[in-house]
């Protein structure tokens, strides 16, 4: 951060409130400084201390919203070269190109592929979150009516890809209503776009033949006002468009230089185009380095799969478990006269375990305990899921009291803590499950005949 926190502990009101649940106004200010904490939890900042301390203490890289309703999301925001220095913070999205160079037949085809991957992974959706709709050189469809279709798949942000003010301004007025993004300042361009976003009250993306350009155009448009902008990193080369996307983020966040701090538009259906593995290997590659919006040609489940994993798992804030609230969770209708299993509250574990208990259609009760978010065995290594530590949950949580089935089935990697816990918790019968999730189905069916 550009501040110390004494600079910031100068200019607060020093109340010693607790309000944002520090003791003390420098303990605030020290968090402020840090990245820990919004200047905004403190409601007793005159204004003319949050004006001067508002931009110094903002993010490097900045935030910028786009969407509307349930498909608003974040870009930017990001405070660090590297997860493991503290987390990144807006994940990458994905969108799914069309282009009225297209034909009607491939144009539906296209919107309606970009639609079928929708799943659900350890509680967050897995979808192409965006749709770009180019303009093309030689187009065989009209281009307003192309981004009306595009605007017609439910819950998809566009992206504009048109360099022509007016086709601009004419697209957005059928969607700008969505927030969507205007992708088409250059330096030839920049004043008349500037316009035409300002205007709309939509994102404007800037492109640019190599960095220079970029930096120049975006430092331009930050003179005539618009600070509401994204990079596009270029279509020349993926060298060239890495370049740019490391060399900007690396700019904003070390030298602190805000001009590069915006997010990134990395469109590999052009870098990559008609070769969907190499365009699945650059949004691998992007969604590392650093690509806020990596655009392909098509979403299926084969670049999905693995894709949406590796996002998730460089999103999770290294400092924070993934874990799932402890309790009972029914499933399958499950009451209290239904057999129970428990298992761990890591994120993963839940959501694969539960997966394979509503395949299997037998009523039952999941029991969740808390063991600090880790899997089953480091959990047990730990000390954190052990006899003890599942008579206790039981006895806190008064599962005797809300269940009258006494069946309980323990993980079977964990099999070795049956003895102990038929000791700590008298009328209950603890039966040894199997090691793996995917075997709970057959286990069950083969428990109910």
């Amino acid at each position: 951060m550009a501040l110390k926190g004494l600079d910031i502990f100068k200019l607060s009101p020093k109340k010693n409130c607790k309000e944002c649940g520090c003791p003390t106004c420098m303990a605030f200010s020290m968090k402020v400084a840090s990245g820990a904490m919004e200047l905004s939890k403190c409601p007793y900042f005159s204004e003319d201390a949050l004006a001067s301390l508002s931009e110094a203490t903002a993010p490097p890289m900045k935030t910028i919203k786009v969407g509307t309703g349930d498909a608003e999301m974040s870009l930017g925001g990001e405070t660090v070269l590297f997860r493991h220095e503290k987390t990144f913070v807006s994940k990458t999205r994905y969108a799914v190109a069309v282009c009225d160079c297209m034909d009607d037949a491939a144009i539906e085809e296209r919107l309606s592929g970009a639609a079928k991957v929708d799943y659900e992974r350890i509680g967050e959706r897995m979808y192409a979150e965006m749709i770009y709709v180019n303009h093309g050189e030689e187009a065989k469809t009209d281009y307003v009516e192309l981004v009306k279709k595009a605007a017609a798949v439910e819950g998809r942000v566009l992206i504009l890809g048109v360099k022509d003010a007016e086709l601009a301004k004419a697209a957005l007025a059928v969607c700008k209503d969505s927030k969507p993004i205007l992708n088409g300042a250059d330096a030839s361009n920049y004043e008349a776009m500037n316009a035409v976003a300002t205007e709309a009250g939509v994102v404007l993306g800037v492109s640019g033949k190599d960095a220079n350009e970029i930096y120049d155009t975006v430092a331009a448009l930050e003179k005539l006002g618009n600070k509401n902008l994204v990079i596009d990193c270029g279509t020349s080369s993926v060298k060239e468009a890495y370049a740019i996307a490391v060399q900007f983020r690396r700019a904003a966040i070390k030298d602190g230089d805000r001009t590069c701090g915006y997010p990134t538009i990395v469109n590999a259906a052009v870098l990559a185009h008609g070769d969907k593995h190499m365009q699945a290997a650059l949004a691998s590659l992007f969604t590392m380095k650093y690509g806020s919006i990596v655009v392909v040609e098509q979403m299926d489940y084969a670049t999905a799969l693995p894709l949406y994993g590796l996002r998730q798992n460089i999103f999770t804030d290294p400092q924070k478990p993934m874990k799932v609230e402890p309790g009972i969770y029914p499933i399958n209708g499950g009451d209290e006269n239904s057999i129970c299993l428990t298992t761990v509250d890591f994120a993963l574990t839940y959501f694969v375990v539960s997966g394979e208990l509503e395949r299997s259609g037998v009523p039952c009760n999941l029991i969740i305990n808390d063991a600090g978010g880790l899997s089953v065995l480091t959990s047990w290594a730990a000390g954190k899921f052990s006899s003890s530590s599942i008579a206790k949950f039981f006895e806190e949580q008064d599962i005797a009291g809300k269940i009258k089935n006494r069946k309980l089935v323990l993980p079977g990697k964990v099999a070795v803590l049956k003895g102990d816990l038929e000791a700590k918790m008298p009328g209950w019968e603890i039966i040894v499950g199997p090691k793996e999730a995917v075997q709970l189905v057959k286990f069950l069916k083969d428990m109910q005949g």
